[in-house]
Parts: C-alpha cells; sequence; structure tokens
C-alpha cells in the first residue's frame, strides 16, 4: 500500500490542440469560462481513445462516466482564434472512480491559461454508481506509471 511519502504513479500527458472559435468568446473577446470544461472533456475522451476504447464504446458496454467533481484555476484569458494545448493525464483510478489532471495552454507561446481537475464516477445504464468493469479498470490503471 502506498504510504504519504511515496510518489504517486500518474499517466504520461496526452495532448491536442484546438483553435479558439469565435462562438466559444464572449463579449470582452474572451473565452468563456465554461468552454474550458469543454476542453478538458476534449481531452478526456481523447485519452480513454488512446488507450484503445473509444467513450462510445464504453457506453455501449453499460458504463458511463459521469462528472463529480471539477475544479479549475484561471491562469490567463485565451481569445478568439488562439492555438490551444489541453494536455491530459490521468492521477488516479479507483474501483468507482477516476481523476484527470489538465493543463490548458497557448499553443504557440506556451502561457499557462487553466489548470483543472476532473472526477468522474462510474455509472450503470440506470443512473446507479457501480464498480468500472474489470477491463475497463485495466485498460486505465495501465496508463499510470
Amino acid at each position: 500500500m502506498p504510504t504519504d511519502q511515496s510518489p504517486s504513479r500518474v499517466s504520461a500527458p496526452q495532448f491536442v490542440e484546438l483553435r479558439v472559435r469565435y462562438a466559444e468568446t464572449d463579449r470582452m473577446g474572451v473565452v468563456y469560462h465554461a468552454n474550458y470544461l469543454v476542453w478538458c472533456e476534449i481531452g478526456r475522451t481523447d485519452f480513454i481513445r488512446g488507450r484503445g476504447m473509444s467513450y462510445a464504446e464504453m457506453e455501449r458496454a453499460g458504463t458511463m462516466l459521469a462528472v463529480a467533481d471539477a475544479s479549475l484555476r484561471f491562469h490567463a484569458p485565451a481569445r478568439y482564434d488562439d492555438p490551444i494545448r489541453v494536455a491530459t493525464t490521468l492521477t488516479e483510478v479507483r474501483s468507482r472512480t477516476i481523476t484527470f489532471d489538465y493543463l490548458i495552454t497557448n499553443a504557440s507561446t506556451g502561457e499557462r491559461l487553466v489548470t483543472a481537475r476532473t472526477t468522474l464516477v462510474s455509472l450503470d445504464a440506470d443512473g446507479r454508481t457501480v464498480a468500472m468493469p474489470r477491463a475497463i479498470r485495466d485498460l486505465l490503471d495501465a496508463a499510470l506509471q
């Protein structure tokens, strides 16, 4: 069992790039805060797909992942047409939950825009919390180093 002094196992980051669309900005010309959660979702679903299973396949197999907790820290604004890089890191896999960390940066300058974390809970088709199937948990756990 790990102790508080043991180094945490985390995945290597997976990167996805996108460009800020006009519809994602507010009247002040900066990205509206809720859009960063959408970008986290893009990073998370690409991360899972990169491990060999799409989120759609996971749902067809009867497992849903619902965001149970989300936190964002805003460091600098993104603006229309900025190139954005989302680095997604899996930080924890438990029987019923998984946690991802995100670093969202300007892809041209490297400027840190947002750091975020989401914890997702495994649900069955009826919306009840359940343990993740062993195959899905093993797939995600294998990403941890």
